[in-house]
């Protein structure tokens, strides 16, 4: 029978207010933090963009294409559990600084391979930018958890995530403004010679250099402002009421079934959602035959569903439980995803747009409610959220090849199956009372 802790909530000094958002002292460090959250939400629905320009520059399929979801996402996978021990042995700031570091290598390396003309180098320099995300990710992820009362911190990560749709919308700018306007027609090529074909190609390439340099010079100044700025927090078990843990985090991790589900749910999320952004454009260019010039306006409209839908959420979670949320969101994304399999004409991309509503709110979730409780578990249990981002770089490649053989809309079954699982996960949790009352730990063993 297992070992059960009971953790009761720590009381405010005034012993009746309200508990705080981040503790006293922390306020500017949390909002660095938050710069951070919109860089590599720029950088990453950039990459949207990316799977349909590098469709047309290289010609190939929906399949290849998605191998740019693949290297971004893989390296997600690959830089998790190094950043884990980073942040174990050096702390939270050095995982964050070291992740803006080879961030920045990461995108100024687009300057080579846009002079090389590979598409294999610009794989390369996605999976270096996206590795240094992944560090920053499982760093700032449970780093703003701990810069408050554990009461307030789903909500206090779901403010922090919402600034992640604000750079996700600078990034798709970007890329509706600099790159999808510009790039050569597919009409204009059939005339070409191979001597202008190489050309229009190296130009169309140099468009994708210049949003990721500038990227790559905001995360400079993101690492500036806080390497020079001294940050602490107080120690996770003192933080979160817990006693220190020995080893074996693996084996309590796995025990706990609030944690193993999340993180499949998670997975399951993040295919969905980067299923829904990269396919955005095409469903829009193959199914509504919008122009190509005009097809990124559509992933912009559904960022700023996004955007809006996250502030709204996190006002919400103060006086709804977080997984009865999630299990409504979860469950109109389903039928909005069905919508699109169903109705393969404006209203079917319509219903795509409006995926991101529900999507809005799942990985903040999803992350705070899976790792409640976890005490000194929760650098490991944060890497392991991290890793399950490798639903990014799988599902879209199977949502690729579907569209390959069936087209743009039956595709969509994809993100539809996705989204049910995760509303099965919210009514797991909803038949437990564990976010009632005082939190009862595990312990040792179930």
């Amino acid at each position: 029978m297992a070992r059960a802790t009971v953790i009761q909530a720590r009381p405010d000094v005034a012993g009746e207010r309200k508990p705080g958002l981040v503790y006293p002292g922390l306020t500017v460090p949390f909002i660095l933090l938050v710069t951070c959250f919109a860089a590599w939400g720029s950088a990453a629905n950039l990459t949207d963009v990316l799977v349909g320009v590098f469709r047309h520059i290289f010609a190939m399929s929906n399949f290849q294409s998605a191998l740019v979801q693949f290297a971004y996402y893989g390296a997600y996978f690959s830089l998790a559990i190094p950043a884990a021990l980073i942040n174990k042995r050096y702390g939270y700031k050095a995982g964050v600084l070291t992740g803006l570091g080879l961030a920045t290598l990461g995108g100024l390396l687009f300057i080579p391979a846009s002079m090389l003309l590979a598409y294999g180098f610009f794989l390369i320099a996605l999976f270096v930018l996206a590795a240094g995300l992944s560090i920053l990710e499982t760093s700032a992820n449970p780093f703003v958890i701990a810069m408050g009362p554990e009461i307030t911190a789903t909500q206090r990560l779901n403010l922090a995530q919402a600034f992640n749709p604000v750079g996700a919308n600078i990034g798709v700018l970007l890329g509706a403004v600099l790159i999808l306007p510009r790039i050569t027609p597919e009409s204009a090529k059939v005339s070409m010679t191979a001597r202008q074909l190489a050309q229009a190609q190296q130009q169309d390439l140099s468009l994708v250099l210049k949003p990721y340099t500038g990227i790559a010079c905001a995360l400079l100044v993101i690492w500036l402002l806080i390497a020079f700025r001294s940050i602490s927090t107080p120690d996770e078990h003192e933080h979160f009421g817990l006693e220190q843990r020995g080893s074996g985090a693996f084996s309590r991790l796995w025990q706990n079934r609030h944690y193993r589900y999340g993180v499949a749910a998670q997975f399951l999320n993040v295919g969905a959602q980067v299923c829904t952004w990269t396919f955005t454009i095409q469903y829009a260019q193959d199914v509504v035959h919008v122009p190509t010039g005009k097809s990124g306006w559509f992933l912009q409209a559904s960022l700023i569903v996004f955007l809006i839908s996250r502030f709204v959420m996190t006002y919400l979670l103060g006086i709804i439980r977080p997984t009865k949320l999630l299990f409504a969101m979860a469950a109109l994304g389903v039928v909005l995803a069905l919508v699109a399999v169903f109705s393969p004409n404006i209203l079917g991309l319509i219903a795509v747009v409006g995926i991101s509503l529900s999507l809005s709110l799942m990985f903040p979730t999803i992350y705070g409610v899976s790792l409640r409780g976890l005490g000194q578990d929760t650098k490991f249990g944060a890497a392991g959220l991290v890793m399950a981002i490798l639903g990014g770089a799988l599902l879209p490649m199977l949502h690729g090849k579907l569209m390959d053989v069936l087209g743009a809309a039956p595709a969509f079954i994809v993100p539809a199956v996705c989204l049910a699982c995760v509303a099965a996960y919210a009514l797991f949790d909803l038949r437990t009372a564990r976010d009632s009352g005082p939190l009862v730990t595990e312990g040792a063993a179930h």
